[in-house]
């Protein structure tokens, strides 16, 4: 039963949420062939290619939706990215209705679900990540939580549904529930922590996720040989940006009304139900720094801060008129920044000379995979006719190999193999082969394992943007030293 001092749950402004989602996804549908495929969207094309029940970088639902959206509507940019416009305006109205279940009327539904279509959520509606299906799934899991929280331990199921299926595309919200916990064995109401209906959700959660659990137990836990090497590769980057990025995550205009959102939870008695929230916020920020998780990972919570904020900044401003004009002024910024960061809204050729691509590698990481496959075909027909027939490619990445798959076919390339995740598992260069187009290695990478290596050229955009790619060698090497059997397992990198 709702507490005698929760806050009651205003009428659902349905009319105008939805024009808030609609308009979210009208722009995310109409920018969606801006620049080009994703390196990770790439991937996903790949790995869609080859269902499975799980792959050791990922569990299995965006490469399966990958494959879905190909099936259904064509292999075409816009099909690949229509989901996450849909996810996105799912997002916005799942704010919306978080913010409803914190006292929030018709003002604070709209303010926060316009507030959930700021940078980093922009970014993961335009581009088909592992993000993308983690928005939704992660705000309904929430919404469910508060639910059972504030009203019905019977949203416990709700939640433990959910989360089941969110393990097919990310594990990520696990941490959230776990950071929950945490909040709720800190500021209570403990009790709920052994209330059958909780733990009766977490067995439904184990029952719909059993599959995907399957598959890490049978495969000895890739997902934790995934997180260490993360945690190696970008650990001491994603420490030192933490910070900086958790106040762009929404936009740095829009960080007061998460922060309110956050002291009302904890201040406010009529929510005191839910103020574990609060405290779940800092505990899920020290899960992340310590395994060196990225900086979004929090990104659900903020959201949800950002819907109990939307209240007490909605009576804030309407206290004078001065301030909304001044609010009204700092969010359009707020959404005009976010937009040119995060979708293609600027001319390519003029990418490069912003610091966008510096500040968002989801977007440096469109630019330039037909002039990088165009480069390497180049260096390909060099060969003599009788040395190409004995030659591969290996890339370094599998935003490499996915282009080189993809846009391949006009230039006639040798076979493409990658020693990145999942791809190296497909195996290497058939026995005989004896020239290897190395794209992204450097010679003294693959010295001891060739007779010769000679950088052939260089990978550049034409447009200086700064994208993992640029500048990246083209290596041609000869002689392999020894059998492609023992040669391939050194090619095997995680990250």
């Amino acid at each position: 039963m709702i507490s005698e001092r929760s806050p009651a749950r205003p009428p659902m402004a349905w009319a105008p949420v939805a024009a808030v989602a609609a308009a979210v996804a009208v722009l995310l549908a109409a920018t969606s062939n801006g620049y080009g495929y994703h390196r990770d969207e790439l991937y996903f094309r790949l790995l869609g290619d080859h269902p499975a029940w799980g792959y050791v970088d990922q569990p299995p639902a965006t490469p399966l939706l990958a494959r879905a959206t190909a099936e259904i509507a064509g292999d075409h940019l816009w099909a690949l990215r229509l989901p996450g416009a849909l996810a996105l305006a799912v997002t916005v109205v799942l704010t919306a209705m978080l913010a409803r279940e914190f006292g929030g009327g018709r003002g604070a539904q709209l303010l926060a679900a316009a507030g959930a279509g700021g940078a980093f959520p922009l970014t993961f509606g335009h581009v088909l990540l592992t993000a993308t299906l983690d928005l939704p799934m992660t705000a309904a899991v929430l919404l469910c939580v508060v639910k059972a929280l504030r009203a019905d331990p019977r949203w416990w199921l709700g939640a433990g549904a959910l989360t089941g299926l969110a393990l097919y595309n990310k594990h990520l919200v696990t941490l959230t529930l776990i950071a929950i916990g945490a909040g709720l064995a800190i500021v209570g109401p403990r009790r709920v922590l052994w209330s059958r209906w909780l733990w009766s959700g977490v067995a439904l959660a184990a029952l719909v996720g059993l599959p995907n659990l399957v598959y890490q137990i049978a495969h000895d836990w890739p997902q934790l040989t995934m997180a260490r090497a993360i945690e190696q590769d970008k650990g001491a980057d994603s420490r030192t940006l933490f910070l900086p990025l958790q106040l762009a995550l929404l936009g740095f205009f829009l960080v007061p009304v998460w922060v309110a959102g956050l002291v009302r939870l904890l201040r406010d008695p009529a929510l005191r139900t839910v103020r574990a929230l609060a405290v779940a916020y800092p505990a899920v920020c020290v899960l992340i720094l310590v395994t060196g998780g990225q900086p979004y990972y929090d990104l659900g919570l903020v959201l949800a801060l950002f819907a109990a904020g939307a209240e007490p900044a909605v009576r804030w401003l309407t206290a004078r008129r001065r301030r909304r004009w001044a609010f009204a002024g700092a969010f359009a910024l707020n959404l005009a920044i976010s937009a040119v960061v995060a979708l293609p809204l600027l001319p390519v050729g003029t990418l490069g000379r912003t610091p966008i691509g510096d500040i968002s590698q989801a977007t440096s990481d469109q630019v330039g995979w037909p002039v990088y496959v165009g480069q390497v075909a180049g260096v390909v027909d060099t060969l003599p006719a009788a040395e190409r027939a004995r030659t591969a490619i290996i890339t370094a990445n599998y935003g490499e190999a996915g282009a080189l798959e993809l846009l391949g076919g006009r230039h006639d390339l040798p076979p493409i193999h990658s020693g990145q995740n999942e791809l190296w598992f497909r195996g290497g260069p058939a026995e005989g082969t004896s020239t290897i187009i190395a794209v992204g290695y450097f010679p003294q990478r693959l010295a001891g394992d060739f007779a010769s290596c000679a950088v052939a050229r260089e990978l550049d955009n034409g447009v200086a943007v700064p994208n993992e790619e640029q500048g990246l060698p083209v290596t041609v090497c000869r002689g392999p030293e020894g059998t492609w059997a023992d040669l391939w397992p050194r090619f095997l990198h995680y990250s």
